[in-house]
């Protein structure tokens, strides 16, 4: 199976999810909304920046998980 990545004009996404489900050979996972595009992408500039340090998962998932 091939993935791909479209970009589709906000007032056309809805038409052409309306397509897309028509046809019997492709699936529709999910649709990541803009504004949580927008967030990664700012979080990775800071990264870039120095503005904001990373963690390894393995430390991070201590703290998620904390009961």
């Amino acid at each position: 199976m091939t993935q791909i990545v479209l970009n589709i004009e906000d007032d056309k996404l809805k038409t052409f999810i309306d397509f897309i489900k028509t046809l019997d050979y492709v699936s529709l996972d999910s649709i990541i909304p803009q504004n949580q595009i927008d967030e990664v992408n700012f979080r990775m500039q800071m990264v870039n920046d120095g503005e904001m340090s990373i963690r390894p998962w393995d430390e991070a998932k201590v703290d998620v998980f904390k009961k």
